[in-house]
């Protein structure tokens, strides 16, 4: 079986990266995190973490009261301002890429990181809904009304007081509560993905689909396949005109989706593993270091073993 190239972490992994964190943690299924005023120092370790690129296997939730974010979500950028929400899956490719430690003291974010071992322990496919709307790959941050950021902000101060409490059974304690906040999530991103779809022509809509269907098979593919025939053949078109659908919905080339998800493999690989640069390459199917080296300068600047010791 092929060993999947972008290094994949999960809570575990996060706390043995970034030890120094919020305190408020559930073993190996649960961090809550809060970034304002005097927490600061205890919970920007997983925001520095962040400013590479991950591929983290559970499900984050990415709240900001106040301040402003960018952040990298499966190659894309977004914004994310003051009373928005974020909200990814597992397998979603995520990165903070404008963290600045100057002005984080001024920002008021909560984050909830939760395994996928405990979500599908509740019962809710939350997976299955995200990726059946479409709509949440371009626009996985979205804005919420005083009263839903009021809501938000409840459930995580009742979260952290069960877990600060002398409960015993703190696990299903927090599974009930999780499945009810999961269902405010959800409730909240259908009415965002229905008043989206309103006022998308259906021309857009198909073009949007194709892209995601395409990105869905680059995700899969992209470290054995890098040409667009291939691609365009699991489509049922022409590579010519894929490449057209491509560049007119997403701004961004067929070839270039496909080297940047290579780059963040190779990205993740160099700065979260400890593997070799020739098993990276091997990992990658380049026929050989030269050309491996090659390109990654081409598209970053720098040498492999320069943004690993970077």
């Amino acid at each position: 079986m092929e060993e999947n190239a972008l290094q994949t972490i999960d809570i575990q992994r996060i706390l043995s990266l970034a030890p120094v964190i919020d305190e408020h943690v559930l073993g190996k299924d649960i961090i809550l995190g809060e970034v304002h005023g005097e927490k600061v120092e205890k919970s920007e370790g997983i925001l520095k973490m962040l400013q590479y690129p991950v591929r983290f296997d559970g499900y984050i939730f990415f709240f900001l009261k106040e301040g402003h974010f960018q952040v990298d979500h499966n190659l894309n950028t977004f914004d994310v301002r003051s009373g928005s929400i974020m909200m990814t899956v597992p397998g979603n490719i995520v990165k903070v890429s404008s963290y600045k430690p100057d002005h984080i003291a001024d920002a008021e974010l909560y984050f909830l990181l939760i395994s996928k071992e405990f979500m599908s322990g509740i019962h809710l496919d939350i997976n299955r809904v995200y990726q059946e709307s479409l709509r949440l790959w371009n626009y996985p941050c979205i804005r919420l009304s005083e009263d839903d950021i009021s809501l938000l902000v409840e459930y995580f101060t009742l979260s952290r007081n069960i877990l600060h409490n002398r409960i015993k059974n703190k696990k299903n304690v927090l599974g009930a509560l999780v499945t009810s906040f999961a269902h405010v999530i959800l409730e909240l991103w259908t009415r965002e993905i229905n008043h989206s779809r309103k006022a998308e022509n259906p021309s857009t809509a198909r073009i949007n689909q194709l892209l995601e269907r395409f990105i869905a098979l680059v995700t899969e593919y992209h470290n054995t396949e890098r040409g667009v025939a291939f691609y365009a053949d699991k489509l049922c078109l022409s590579p010519k005109y894929l490449s057209k659908l491509i560049k007119q919905a997403s701004g961004r080339s067929a070839p270039a989706w496909i080297d940047s998800f290579v780059i963040l493999e190779a990205k993740n690989l160099l700065k979260y593993s400890d593997k070799s640069v020739k098993q990276i390459v091997y990992d990658l199917h380049f026929p050989n270091q030269s050309v491996f080296y090659k390109f990654f300068k081409t598209h970053t600047g720098m040498t492999p073993s320069q943004y690993r010791k970077g």
